[in-house]
């Protein structure tokens, strides 16, 4: 029994999140003949709960009088990354960013607008419907419309070569029967989403404490494709990065991305307020939220951190908003109306990462930390917020807020991270290369899987950035792969 229609493709797709959707739709309009591949029962992956891709001179930004250089854009991301993204790849990407924005439009998604996140540039463009509406309402559809074929609960197992080093199939298998069949094709494209969700993986290849680790996103991220490349010759490259994204509660009774929406876990891991480590000492200046991804690292450079609100502080972000929010679950300055009740049914629940006490002493002790350096601490903190000066990290006096209305509310920080980025080194048509950095003709990856853009830390300050990058990637892997088929039938 046959798992597809016909034996053979001129173009498999591995994924059908934001890159592997885009790949194999532009691939049909540019009439290919295409199998795409999702292993789960659902279509989308993590790019389902994205909010936004990033893009330099759009229609809508140039509506809203939004300027912003693509020179400067590309200058200040290769120096984030000390040098180890790729400048080739970022110029391409951002000079493409404007025609990606308005190729999704015309596909027929709606965009609410173009703002920043934290302290970053004015990039991210925010569709409706998030990610899911993106790839369902649009996307999917038109590829379907060109022919495309779908198979849900089918993943890759294995790439073909021929002896001049060629991609000419590929192996799949269906999930729940295990059944497989070989697929001719010349060319393939890896967008599996990285490795976020490989415990096993992340230990080997990564710096990170899994155990503090929390992992939003559809879990599928399994390093499939990578692997899978890996095996058939292809150089792992520039592995090691996660998307981090600064404090985030750890609720052991229900799914990591739930928290997402939380105002309380808005409130307890991204304002730039009164952090601690587990000796009761602050150790870095708390507005590193601005930056998610540096916020993260900072929390890493600590064995455990819990976060420190008073009820003073609580009630001033239920009448007058939030410092910083959540990207547009929580959004920045939003009221935080159900905070109070959320904060009261964690504790009703004996929830693990809360504590509440009246006493400042009570609350060192319930969170097992030393009372005398916890109450130092404060004592200290508060006194800076008097005179306005942090004499310990220099916060804006603006983030010192002091910590003397009970009753006090503690929250153990672990570390949220949406995604890691990284693995396949890619020319700047999303080639894949081997290890002696020979392209390997028909392979290409997008999205996560490819190289090229960060170093050891995410770039929040252009919000949109890893999202935009899959679109863009999958579009320019599904042209490209369509080119090299053109070529191949040329010479045949």
């Amino acid at each position: 029994m046959s798992l597809t229609k016909q034996n053979s493709y001129d173009l498999v797709v591995v994924g059908t999140g934001a890159a592997g959707t885009s790949a194999a739709l532009s691939a049909a309009q540019n009439g290919s003949k295409v199998l795409l591949l999702e292993k789960g029962t659902h279509t989308g992956g993590s790019s389902n709960y994205t909010e936004g891709l990033f893009s330099v001179d759009s229609y809508l930004q140039k509506e809203q009088g939004i300027k912003v250089s693509g020179t400067d854009v590309l200058k200040e991301e290769v120096e984030y990354s000390k040098f180890r993204a790729d400048s080739r790849i970022w110029r391409k990407y951002v000079d493409s960013s404007a025609d990606t924005v308005q190729w999704l439009k015309d596909q027929g998604i709606e965009y609410e607008g173009v703002q920043a996140m934290g302290a970053g540039e004015a990039t991210w463009h925010i569709y409706k419907g998030m990610g899911n509406a993106v790839i369902h309402d649009a996307l999917l559809p038109q590829a379907e419309k060109l022919g495309v074929e779908l198979l849900n609960l089918t993943k890759a197992t294995a790439l073909h070569k021929d002896g001049q080093g060629r991609i000419i199939g590929i192996t799949i298998e269906n999930v729940k029967t295990n059944e497989t069949q070989d697929i001719k094709t010349p060319s393939v494209v890896l967008a599996t989403g990285g490795y976020l969700n490989n415990a096993k993986l992340m230990k080997q290849i990564t710096h990170y404490d899994t155990d503090r680790l929390v992992p939003v996103s559809s879990g599928k991220g399994t390093g499939d494709g990578l692997e899978m490349a890996w095996d058939a010759g292809a150089k792992p490259y520039e592995t090691g990065m996660a998307m981090l994204f600064g404090g985030y509660l750890k609720d052991p009774d229900e799914p990591s991305f739930k928290m997402m929406p939380s105002q309380m876990n808005t409130a307890a891991g991204q304002q730039p307020l009164l952090w601690v480590n587990g000796d009761g000492d602050r150790f870095v200046d708390e507005s590193v939220v601005y930056n998610f991804s540096y916020a993260g690292n900072a929390l890493y450079t600590q064995e455990s951190v819990y976060s420190i609100l008073d009820q003073a502080t609580i009630n001033k972000m239920i009448t007058d908003g939030n410092f910083m929010g959540l990207g547009v679950y929580v959004k920045r300055g939003q009221k935080m109306d159900k905070l109070q009740a959320e904060i009261d049914q964690a504790i009703a629940a004996k929830k693990p990462f809360i504590f509440k006490a009246d006493t400042i002493e009570e609350l060192a002790e319930k969170m097992n930390l030393p009372v005398s350096e916890l109450t130092k601490t404060i004592d200290s903190y508060n006194q800076d917020c008097e005179t306005g000066t942090d004499s310990l990290f220099g916060k804006d006096a603006d983030y010192l807020v002091p910590v003397n209305h009970g009753p006090y509310y503690g929250f153990k920080l672990n570390v949220g991270a949406f995604c890691t980025m990284g693995g396949l080194q890619v020319t700047t048509d999303n080639e894949v290369l081997d290890n002696s950095g020979k392209v390997i003709p028909g392979l290409y990856a997008a999205g996560n899987d490819a190289a090229g853009l960060t170093g050891d830390t995410y770039g929040p300050n252009m919000p949109g950035t890893c999202v935009g990058y899959a679109f863009y990637s999958g579009r320019n892997s599904g042209t490209n792969a369509t080119k090299y088929i053109q070529e191949l039938a040329e010479k045949a």
